[in-house]
C-alpha cells in the first residue's frame, strides 16, 4: 500500500508538472487574448455553466458502462444467470439513453453558446472597425481584415464549443479512468498511472512541432485572400494586359503553399495516432499478461480485466481528445490574438464632443484653415504643408495641382476623416474636433474621387444621406447633377436596380448618381473630388452652370484637374507637393502663380 501511494503520489506530480508545462510553453498568451474576448459570453452564462455539466453527466455514465460489462461477464455469465443479465442489459440501456439525451443537450449548448459567442465579437469588431480613422485603416490590410471577420471569428467559434464540450469532459474520463481502475485492482493500475504520462509527452512534442505550422497557415491565408481580392476587383485591367496567366500561378505559388503547409502539419500530426495507438496496445497487452497471470490464481476475474481494458481505451480516447483539443486552441489563439491586436487599434482621431450639437460662429466664415500641415506617416515627408485659407458661405473653392500634390488629402482633412498635425481647422468659428460625428456628416456632402455605389436600387442610393429623402428633392438633385436624362430613359426609372459597385452603369453616369446622392437634402458643404473626370466637355459644362445657378446656399469645394471646371470659383488654391504655392481667383492667378498659368495654356485647345 505504501509503495502504492508513494507511486501514485509522484507519477500525480509527473502529470501535474506536465500539465504546467504545457500551459507556460504553449498556452499562456493564447490563454490570456481568449480571456480578453471572454466577455462576449456573458450572454450565455446558462450554456456555459450547463453544457460543461451534461458533458459531465455523460462521462460518469461511461466510466460506469464497464464495470457493469464486468459485473456480466463475472456473476451472470459465470453462473449463467440469464434473469442478471437481462436487468444488467436494461440498466446498460437506460444508462445509455440518459447518457444520449446529456450529450445532445450538452451540444445543443455548446453550439448556441458559440455561435452566440462568433456573432457578438463578429458584430462588435464589425462596429469597431467603421469607429477607426482612415489612418488606422490604412494600417491594416483589408484582406486581413476580412480574414478576421470571417476565417479567424469561426476558429474561436470552434474554441468555445470544443471548451464547453471536451474541456471537463476529457480530463474527467482520464483521471475518472484511472481511479475505476485503481478502485478494481492496485496493483493493474500502476500500469495506467505509468502510460498516462508517456502518452502526455508524446502529445505535447508533437503538438509543439504542429504550432509554428498553423501560424504559417494562418498567415498565407491572408496573402490569398489579398490576391482574390485584387483579381476580383481589377479582372478588367488584368485581362486587357493579357495577364490572367501571371495572376493564377501568383495564385497558385500561394496555395500550394498553404497545402503543402498543411501537408507538413497533418504528417507530423499522423504520427500522433501510431505513437499513441502503440503506447495504449502495449500497456493493454502489459494489463492482459498480468492480469491472465492473477485469473490463473484466482486473485481477479475475467469481467475484471476486461474492464480494465476498457478504461485504458478510454485513456487513449481521451488523451487523443485533449491533443485536438490543443490544435484548435493554438490555432484559436492565433486568431485570437489578431481579432484583439484590431480591437486594440483605437481611432487616432480626438473624441468629438459629446453634445448634440455645437454652436455654431455667426461669422460667415464656414471654413478656415490656420497654417495647417499633415503627414500620413511620423517618418515621411509631410503631405501638407502651412496651408491657409478662408471660404464664406456660398462660396466655390477650387483646388488644383499635378498627381501627389496634396488635393484629396486637403479635403480629407476639411471632412475630418484625417486629424491634422498641426494649426487649426476651423467649421463655422468651432475647432472641427468639438462637433460629434453625426453633426460633422450633416453638414458635409461628400462625392470621393471613385464613384461608389452601393447594391439596392437608385432610389435606395439616393437615400443614402436621408432615408426620409422626398422624390421631389431627389429629382431635383438628379437633375442638377445631369443625371436626369438617362434615369428617366431606364424602364424601372428610380427602381432600376443596382449591381455591386454600380457596374452597370458607365464611369460618367456612377459619377452623376455619386453627386446626386451627395445633393439630396443640400448639405451646407459640398466637397467634389475631382468627380467629374469621366464626364465629357458639355456635360461637365452644364453640370457647373447648375452647381451655380441651382445651389447658391450650398459652399462648394472643387477639386479638378481642369482649369475650366474651376475658373468661376471664388477662389483657387494652387498645390505641388503639399505647398500652398497659388491662392486667389482664376484672373488673379494667371497673373501671379506661373504654375497655374502653365496648366491653363496646356489645357487651350
Amino acid at each position: 500500500m505504501d509503495l502504492y501511494k508513494f507511486t501514485f503520489q509522484n507519477c500525480e506530480l509527473i502529470c501535474y508538472n506536465l500539465i504546467i508545462i504545457i500551459i507556460k510553453s504553449k498556452l499562456r498568451s493564447g490563454i490570456y487574448n481568449m480571456v480578453k474576448l471572454a466577455k462576449y459570453l456573458n450572454g450565455y452564462k446558462k450554456q456555459v455553466i450547463l453544457g460543461p455539466i451534461f458533458k459531465l453527466i455523460e462521462a460518469i455514465f461511461e466510466l460506469i458502462i464497464p464495470l457493469m460489462m464486468a459485473n456480466i461477464i463475472d456473476i451472470g455469465i459465470k453462473n449463467s444467470d440469464s434473469q442478471y443479465i437481462l436487468h444488467m442489459l436494461g440498466m446498460m440501456i437506460l444508462i445509455g439513453i440518459i447518457g444520449l439525451i446529456s450529450a445532445i443537450l450538452g451540444q445543443f449548448y455548446a453550439a448556441k453558446a458559440s455561435q452566440g459567442f462568433g456573432t457578438a465579437v463578429r458584430n462588435s469588431l464589425f462596429c469597431h472597425i467603421n469607429e477607426l480613422s482612415f489612418t488606422d485603416l490604412d494600417s491594416i490590410n483589408t484582406s486581413s481584415l476580412i480574414t478576421r471577420m470571417t476565417n479567424d471569428i469561426n476558429q474561436l467559434q470552434v474554441a468555445v464549443s470544443m471548451l464547453i464540450r471536451l474541456v471537463i469532459r476529457a480530463p474527467f474520463l482520464i483521471l475518472g479512468s484511472i481511479f475505476m481502475a485503481m478502485s478494481i485492482n492496485i496493483t493493474i493500475s500502476l500500469i495506467f498511472i505509468a502510460t498516462a504520462p508517456i502518452i502526455g509527452i508524446t502529445i505535447f512534442f508533437i503538438t509543439k512541432i504542429t504550432v509554428p505550422y498553423f501560424k504559417k497557415i494562418q498567415n498565407t491565408l491572408d496573402k490569398i485572400s489579398l490576391i482574390v481580392k485584387e483579381n476580383l476587383s481589377g479582372i478588367r485591367v488584368i485581362r486587357a494586359f493579357s495577364k490572367q496567366e501571371a495572376e493564377i500561378n501568383k495564385f497558385l505559388e500561394s496555395n500550394n503553399l498553404l497545402a503543402q503547409t498543411a501537408i507538413n502539419v497533418n504528417k507530423i500530426s499522423a504520427l500522433l495516432n501510431p505513437a499513441t495507438y502503440l503506447i495504449i496496445n502495449l500497456a493493454i497487452t502489459c494489463i492482459i499478461w498480468v492480469g491472465a497471470e492473477k485469473a490463473f490464481i484466482g486473485d481477479i476475474n475475467q469481467g475484471t480485466i476486461i474492464a480494465l481494458v476498457n478504461y485504458m481505451t478510454q485513456i487513449l480516447l481521451s488523451l487523443i481528445v485533449v491533443a485536438n483539443v490543443v490544435i484548435i486552441f493554438t490555432k484559436a489563439s492565433a486568431s485570437a490574438s489578431r481579432i484583439n491586436a484590431t480591437f486594440e487599434l483605437s481611432s487616432s482621431l480626438e473624441p468629438h464632443n459629446s453634445n448634440p450639437s455645437v454652436q455654431k460662429n455667426k461669422s460667415n466664415k464656414i471654413i478656415e484653415f490656420k497654417d495647417v500641415s499633415f503627414c500620413y506617416d511620423k517618418d515621411c515627408d509631410s503631405s501638407l504643408n502651412n496651408i491657409t485659407f478662408s471660404l464664406h458661405k456660398g462660396e466655390t473653392l477650387g483646388i488644383i495641382g499635378g498627381t501627389g500634390s496634396g488635393k484629396s488629402t486637403l479635403i480629407q482633412l476639411i471632412s475630418g476623416f484625417y486629424k491634422k498635425n498641426h494649426g487649426d481647422i476651423l467649421i463655422y468659428g468651432n475647432d472641427i474636433n468639438s462637433y460629434n460625428e453625426q453633426e460633422l456628416r450633416k453638414i458635409f456632402g461628400f462625392v470621393p474621387q471613385k464613384a461608389v455605389l452601393f447594391s439596392g436600387t437608385i432610389l435606395d442610393n439616393m437615400r443614402w444621406r436621408d432615408p426620409n429623402s422626398k422624390y421631389e428633392d431627389i429629382k431635383k438633385a438628379l437633375d442638377i447633377a445631369q443625371a436626369s436624362e438617362f434615369v428617366e430613359k431606364l424602364p424601372l426609372k428610380y427602381n432600376t436596380k443596382v449591381e455591386q459597385g454600380g457596374k452597370n452603369f458607365s464611369g460618367g453616369q456612377r459619377q452623376r448618381l455619386t453627386i446626386a446622392r451627395a445633393l439630396v437634402s443640400e448639405p451646407e458643404i459640398l466637397i467634389l473630388d475631382d468627380s467629374s473626370s469621366a464626364l465629357d466637355a458639355q456635360t461637365d459644362s452644364l453640370l457647373s452652370q447648375a452647381l451655380i445657378n441651382q445651389c447658391q446656399k450650398i459652399t462648394k469645394i472643387i477639386i479638378s484637374q481642369k482649369c475650366s471646371s474651376i475658373a468661376h470659383a471664388d477662389k483657387i488654391i494652387v498645390l505641388d507637393n503639399g505647398i500652398q504655392i497659388g491662392y486667389g481667383t482664376h484672373d488673379s492667378l494667371l497673373k501671379s502663380c506661373p504654375t497655374y498659368e502653365k496648366i491653363f495654356e496646356s489645357q487651350k485647345v
